[in-house]
């Protein structure tokens, strides 16, 4: 059964293409922003701590877990619930596949699953301990993985599952994880550092200083940039360099980020502010401050524009 979003605020029928999938895992919801404007669009109900997300603009789609449960919620880009399913209690990192579909982690189980568009599996293929977060190449031939407990990320073919590489990290418990310019980034919560990834020869190839539990990873306007939950900062790298730039307070514990579209900002849940903050990539300003939900979380790629306004 479809569940209504519980408010809608624009006046128009038409929503903006920016938009943001921000889940409150203390408040059991999601929110959909606008980017562009910083309007909340919709607050839809998700029972069961929602966490992971991952927003698909090509198939109108967002993709939400429930932490506490395991299920899996489809929405659609008004904020509403079209489809659920439920994966297990250990579902947990999400990632678009190519095509459509889903990559899913399983915190307990330790695999990661592809779904296709119909959330039926593809494959299921065995990963290091308590996998996190999910990360697909640009060209959509490799996924990796970030195994938390066995301080590595696994690497394997996105068609087929086939196992292509195991990778230590350079820090301990990675958790977020990205892909960019040819490398898995990954933060490394115990290792307060980012773990740089040849995803083609499946070597480490450096590493990023961070703050303090650095817990995920988006780049954008030419920089990377890092959320460090218990400094409350962002970490602002050179990509190329690997040299880091700045660090800038945006809240208190930050926890997702994603890049704006267009990439020249980045948006940050800060998990103990209850706010969403959009910055300037460049300048390093924040440009808008939007209340949530307690405890948002947005964990996952949960920003995009809509390729069917």
């Amino acid at each position: 059964m479809r569940l209504a979003a519980l408010a809608l605020m624009l006046s128009s029928p038409a929503l903006a293409g920016d938009l943001a999938f921000v889940t409150s895992q203390n408040a059991d919801m999601v929110t959909l922003v606008d980017t562009a404007s910083g309007q909340v669009l919709a607050r839809t109900p998700v029972a069961g701590k929602p966490a992971p997300v991952a927003y698909d603009p090509a198939a109108g789609r967002a993709y939400v877990i429930a932490a506490e449960t395991g299920r899996l919620s489809v929405m659609d880009e008004s904020g509403g619930v079209t489809a659920s399913r439920d994966l297990g209690e250990g579902a947990f990192g999400l990632a678009v596949a190519p095509g459509g579909g889903l990559f899913v982690t399983d915190w307990f189980g330790a695999h990661l699953t592809r779904l296709d568009a119909d959330l039926k599996p593809l494959w299921q293929v065995p990963t290091g301990a308590a996998p996190a977060g999910v990360a697909v190449s640009d060209d959509g031939r490799r996924v990796a993985t970030a195994d938390r407990d066995d301080d590595r990320i696994t690497i394997f073919d996105a068609a087929t599952g086939t196992l292509l590489h195991r990778v230590a990290t350079a820090g301990a418990h990675p958790f977020g994880i990205a892909f960019h310019d040819g490398r898995f980034w990954t933060a490394d919560v115990q290792g307060d550092t980012v773990s740089v990834i040849d995803a083609a020869t499946g070597t480490l190839a450096g590493q990023v200083p961070t703050g303090s539990h650095p817990y995920a990873v988006a780049f954008a306007g030419g920089r990377g940039f890092v959320t460090n939950q218990y400094a409350g900062t962002l970490t602002v790298f050179d990509p190329a360099s690997l040299a880091v730039l700045d660090e800038i307070p945006v809240g208190d514990y930050p926890e997702g980020i994603s890049p704006l579209p267009g990439g020249d900002a980045v948006a940050v849940a800060n998990w103990d502010s209850d706010t969403l903050v959009l910055i300037d990539a460049k300048s390093l300003a924040i440009t808008a401050e939007i209340d949530m939900p307690s405890g948002p979380r947005a964990f996952g790629q949960f920003t995009g524009r809509q390729a069917r306004p």
